[in-house]
């Protein structure tokens, strides 16, 4: 089998849930199944395992991963759909992950439209199946708004002026068209972050991601056992905010607060495994335990 995505973090991650012989496990974003592999080897055969993702191209490696292995179950569904859906079937976990992250396939993929280095269409859907795509982001939003979500979820300097520019451009089709556009608009200013931070701004109002995760933490919360772990990976400062709050107001040592924070600072990776796989080195983690 092919490994077609490095798991970032994946000692530690271990380390953290500390998975046993015979727990039921959920792991929210599959991908390739690097995290999920070295989970179910440790539940044993009388462990579960339920795998979600919401990428038609993952399930499919799922499927074919674990095609002989009846512990496990898959759910193609975003994370805040699938956990919506069990929690209506009253279901609970010993273990669950959220690695929050674009995998390296879906970058990998010029025709996904998430890299500014390859030349693709304006898509950046992480499942094909929801209607807005960055060409519509790109194309049909106003000034206000691309200046709003540049600044808010990109943290973006000189929005305004990029705005400008890219409805200057328009109609445009695909990620280097779009990149240019941005170099050509900011000439002093360090090209790769900006570009990373502005197709990054227009990925999360694509896929909903700030709102999925905010809405998806209290659900699974309840999707917890008494003493179950819940371990989520960031990998950008406004996802991480959103779990550091959720995890103070609902841990610590007040008489009423339901999880106990097994991390007090995030986790990091090494610097080997920062050097080996560049994803790490933006990748945070958090794991809380429900008392």
């Amino acid at each position: 089998m092919t490994e077609k995505h490095i798991p970032v973090l994946a000692q530690e991650v271990i380390t953290h849930l500390n998975p046993h012989a015979g727990e039921h496990y959920l792991d929210l974003t599959a991908g390739y199944g690097g995290h999920a592999r070295s989970v179910v080897e440790r539940i044993g055969n009388n462990g579960r395992a339920t795998l979600v993702d919401r990428d038609q191209n993952a399930i499919e490696h799922l499927t074919e991963s674990f095609a002989s292995d009846n512990r496990v179950e898959l759910i193609h569904n975003d994370f805040f759909a699938a956990s919506k859906q069990l929690v209506a079937e009253d279901r609970q976990f010993d273990l669950i992950l959220a690695d929050i992250g674009l995998s390296s396939p879906h970058i990998d993929n010029a025709e996904r439209g998430f890299s500014f280095q390859k030349d693709g269409p304006l898509d950046m859907r992480m499942d094909p199946r929801i209607p807005l795509t960055a060409s519509t982001v790109v194309n049909d939003y106003s000034k206000e708004a691309l200046v709003s979500l540049m600044q808010k979820y990109g943290e973006v300097r000189g929005a305004n002026r990029i705005a400008d520019a890219i409805i200057a451009a328009r109609p445009l089709k695909t990620t280097t068209q779009l990149a240019d556009v941005i170099n050509n608009s900011t000439p002093r200013y360090p090209k790769v972050r900006l570009e990373a931070q502005i197709f990054q701004a227009i990925r999360i109002v694509v896929n909903g991601e700030l709102e999925q995760l905010t809405s998806s933490l209290p659900l699974w919360h309840k999707l917890l056992k008494p003493n179950g772990r819940l371990a989520v990976i960031s990998f950008h400062s406004l996802e991480d905010r959103i779990v550091k709050r959720y995890f103070s107001e609902n841990g610590g040592d007040r008489y009423d607060a339901d999880l106990r924070l097994l991390t007090k600072q995030p986790v990091t990776g090494t610097p080997e495994e920062c050097f080996s796989n560049p994803r790490a080195r933006s990748a945070k983690l958090r794991v809380a335990q429900r008392k």
